[in-house]
């Protein structure tokens, strides 16, 4: 059955009875942090709430859910026209259009329409209302519109309250991303066959959008939170660099980050390869690196806490004289631009969260040296005795000459 219909419609991504388990639980943990209401503006998070799939989260639109109340969504009156075609849980007189008139200008804002709105709901009295103040699209100017707008209400960053909700993933959750695994599988063998010396990176790149576009094994694609990243050379030692015009060069590292992704949710992956001979400095690093991934990989399971993986990897890199600073992964699902990690557990030292089972994870085992970089990563889920990887790929140092 097609996701989209004649109409423009698109099919729920989740049953009603999903829907409301994730209201439910996103209400009762705002009250016990003692919250009135929310105002939720992480695409993300509106996606995982309602449904609702559109890129029109670059102008202001918020979530209003009140903990004892009907929920609201506020968007650009253009975007809010057409919200019903995707969201699943809110009727259309429930749905409100700001003016064209409060776009882009100096003297009114769209939050200044947001706050008389809700005020005009009943909504204006004291409440303790949480505010995402970590999240990439909710600026400052809307923050302080709202505020003025509403200075009974009493704001407080509500500290990634539904992403703490969504950490565990349903059996439905856990489909889409096995299959955006194999979207992320395509896109990466797409990469591997790409890089020929001399070729283009964003010949490459162009080859890999293609891959995550179209899907694999019948699998239908969706655009990714981030785009390929092609580290190469001495710039293998900086992450997340994108593409240019450079021709595929010979006897240095070629480091891919991409993902693959499906229904929103989303299977990062990344790998390092090769053309020609490695120094063996970089040959001895990817060999302890990926030994390190591996000891992580074999301490998942639920019941563990994230401290005990990272430490796990950090031993193995400090057996052999190498240390690593960065966080060795980070929580995935639902990605929109710019990122596609959750924003809540770390795989690193200091954190204390113990997993449980569909909880799942991007590890990431990138180790860029002064000149020099080698990375690998696994997304993976966590299971009662261990853990399941969503796609299959060769870990070591990949040689682009035996794949011709």
């Amino acid at each position: 059955m097609s996701r989209q219909n004649i109409d423009g419609t698109r099919e729920a991504p989740f049953s009603a009875q999903e829907y409301d388990a994730r209201l439910e639980a996103v209400r009762a943990l705002a009250a016990k942090r003692g919250l009135d209401a929310l105002i939720i503006s992480d695409p993300a998070n509106m996606y995982y709430l309602t449904g609702y799939d559109a890129w029109s989260f670059y102008m202001p639109q918020i979530l209003f859910l009140p903990v004892d109340g009907p929920m609201y969504f506020i968007a650009r009156e253009m975007d809010a026209h057409g919200a019903h075609r995707t969201i699943a849980v809110i009727p259309q007189d429930r749905i409100l259009a700001y003016p064209e008139r409060y776009i882009d200008q100096d003297e009114v804002h769209p939050g200044d329409w947001m706050a008389q709105a809700i005020r005009d709901l009943g909504y204006g009295t004291s409440r303790r209302v949480g505010y995402e103040g970590d999240t990439a699209f909710f600026t400052v100017r809307t923050f302080r519109s709202l505020e003025a707008g509403l200075p009974e209400w009493e704001f407080e960053d509500s500290r990634h309250l539904v992403g703490w909700v969504r950490l565990v993933k349903s059996d439905v959750e856990i489909d889409y991303m096995r299959k955006a695994g194999v979207v992320c599988q395509g896109a990466m063998e797409a990469a591997l066959d790409g890089f020929t010396l001399d070729r283009p990176q964003n010949d490459v790149a162009a080859d890999v959008m293609a891959a995550q576009a179209r899907g694999s094994h019948g699998i239908d694609g969706d655009y990714t939170s981030i785009v390929p990243l092609f580290p190469m050379g001495a710039g293998a030692d900086t992450p997340h660099l994108t593409w240019a015009d450079v021709p595929t060069p010979s006897g240095v590292p070629i480091s891919v980050e991409l993902a693959g992704a499906h229904r929103r949710y989303h299977a990062p992956l990344a790998r390092t390869a090769i053309i020609g001979k490695p120094d063996p400095d970089l040959d001895r690093l990817s060999k302890v690196t990926v030994e390190a991934l591996e000891a992580a990989l074999d301490t998942l399971r639920d019941g563990v806490q994230t401290s005990e993986v990272a430490k796990a990897f950090t031993d193995v890199l400090g057996r052999h004289g190498y240390r690593k600073n960065s966080r060795l992964g980070y929580s995935i699902g639902v990605g929109y631009p710019p990122d596609w990690g959750e924003r809540t557990v770390s795989i690193r030292a200091e954190d204390p969260t113990t997993l449980r089972t569909n909880m799942t994870f991007h590890l990431i085992a990138g180790m860029w040296l002064r000149g020099m970089g080698f990375e690998v990563s696994e997304s993976i889920r966590v299971t009662d005795h261990g853990h399941e990887t969503f796609s299959s790929v060769p870990r070591g140092l990949i040689s682009l000459d035996s794949r011709r």
